[in-house]
């Protein structure tokens, strides 16, 4: 059977949305700083994915745009990673695609790994979250970690619309602090020669599921590292999802901070304090 595509018609340009579920990211590996993903120890009992996020266009050229690893137990994803290019103003659209390939049940006679829009080739789930998941949810957006806003072409923006890159993100935190951050992480980031992103979620053990499955955010958090002047240097975020505050920390720092749930390290090429790099070409440094 051919495969499930979407056809999505977006200032007059056709695209098929698609993405692989992979054993590693070693076809997405572009995306972290020197190909090498954060080093990411789940929780006892906690499965993980690796997706190579990508569009095949109109013309069937695939082209890879980030890389997500998801929790099909927590049903939202652990982060999302990406090449940060100056943003422009790209307009909006909130299609949102699910991961057939995440689901047992998925057609074996599919031989391309593709995204699938809602109520094509999903209808019930036990690894992802769903559309339905959110409805009658007045309290939380589908929160993106690839935002559209740090996004430069429409190839980008409509990738980012998958659910494989969103998580249940408080409605005011979505559309005030969080919203803020990212402008001033854009901000930070412009002048960058080249610029990695590492966003990710720390979920809510406490508090309700989602439809009873997909759990909430408790924090969500943002690493970033610039290369400017021949220098790396990184910074680290967090906020607590309901209180409109994010707070700005060293990369060490936030990884110290996220222990309390799971064991990464965002930049696993990289040292953590500029004495640590002895390197003559580059100062790797991202602290």
């Amino acid at each position: 059977m051919k495969h499930l595509v979407f056809l999505l018609l977006l200032s007059s340009v056709c695209f098929f949305a698609l993405s692989k579920v992979v054993d590693n990211f070693k076809e997405c590996e572009e995306f972290f700083l020197d190909d090498k993903p954060p080093v990411f120890t789940p929780p006892a009992g906690v499965s993980v994915k690796p997706i190579c996020q990508c569009l095949q266009d109109n013309n069937d050229k695939q082209i890879y745009l980030y890389a997500t690893l998801y929790s099909t137990t927590w049903k939202i994803p652990v982060y999302s990673a990406y090449v940060f290019r100056k943003s422009k103003s790209i307009g909006r659209c909130d299609t949102w695609y699910i991961e057939p390939q995440l689901e047992d049940s998925r057609d074996s006679g599919d031989s391309e790994q593709c995204m699938g829009p809602q109520g094509s080739a999903v209808k019930t789930s036990s690894n992802q979250a769903l559309n339905s998941d959110y409805k009658d949810s007045n309290n939380y957006h589908k929160g993106h970690l690839y935002p559209v806003l740090h996004t430069d072409n429409h190839l980008s923006m409509l990738a980012t619309s998958t659910l494989t890159n969103a998580a249940p993100q408080d409605s005011d935190f979505n559309t005030n602090e969080w919203l803020e951050h990212e402008r001033v992480v854009i901000n930070n980031l412009q002048s960058c020669d080249k610029a990695y992103v590492v966003t990710g979620v720390v979920p809510d053990m406490q508090a309700p599921k989602l439809n009873n499955r997909v759990y909430v955010s408790k924090y969500y958090w943002r690493a970033t590292c610039c290369l400017k002047n021949n220098q790396y240097t990184g910074q680290g975020y967090y906020g607590l999802d309901n209180n409109n505050q994010v707070k700005k920390l060293t990369i060490k720092d936030l990884q110290d901070f996220l222990k309390n749930v799971y064991q990464i390290t965002f930049f696993p090429s990289v040292p953590t304090s500029n004495t640590e790099a002895k390197k003559p070409r580059i100062d790797k440094a991202c602290n």
